[in-house]
């Protein structure tokens, strides 16, 4: 998380939230990355490759980036991940926080704003993991998917040049539906 202030300001004068409508060529989008991304790791290193975040449900309002959820089996080296996603243009974003392999990658981001299609990768060993329960809720409960829309356009409208408050501002709703969630659902569908 960034605490800087001056470059908070200055990523969301550069990366503000943009909103879009439902995109019904997201899941290609993910498609055609996924390939990518099993091509580079080797599918026999992933255990599971699922897309994630608002672009993955249905009908959902979404920042335009493809979410991707990596599993990795154990035994992949962490240097291997890095060299191999930032080899197909993929920034390294390290996450002191949550050490490996839980690393988040990034591509679409330029030193002058976007630059076409932005990603974001988040690799993990295999789980039970929240953002999974998130979608397969919001994609069974049109109301809570629709409720979650009208967050984040309240929130965009407060926080258009101040990611970190935008996702800040969401913590709450998604920590209530996750739990939700995992009542509900016992599985994840593969």
């Amino acid at each position: 998380m960034i605490t800087d202030e001056d470059e908070i300001k200055r990523l969301g004068r550069l990366y503000p939230i943009i909103l879009s409508d439902y995109n019904p060529a997201w899941p290609e989008i993910y498609a055609a990355e996924k390939k990518h991304i099993e091509d580079v790791l080797g599918a026999g290193n992933i255990a599971g490759i699922t897309h994630i975040g608002s672009t993955s449900i249905k009908g959902m309002t979404a920042k335009p980036t493809i979410d991707i959820l990596i599993e990795v089996r154990d035994g992949l080296e962490d240097e291997r991940i890095i060299a191999a996603l930032t080899g197909i243009g993929y920034g390294y974003d390290p996450q002191p926080q949550n050490p490996p392999p839980h690393m988040m990658f990034m591509k679409g981001y330029g030193e002058e704003g976007f630059e076409g299609q932005a990603y974001h990768i988040h690799v993990r060993y295999e789980g039970d993991w929240d953002e999974l329960y998130f979608r397969e809720y919001l994609s069974m409960h049109p109301k809570a998917a629709e409720e979650y829309a009208d967050l984040k356009h309240r929130l965009k409208e407060s926080y258009e040049f101040n990611r970190e408050a935008y996702t800040k501002g969401k913590t709450e709703f998604v920590r209530i539906t996750i739990k939700k969630a995992r009542e509900e659902i016992k599985k994840i569908p593969l």
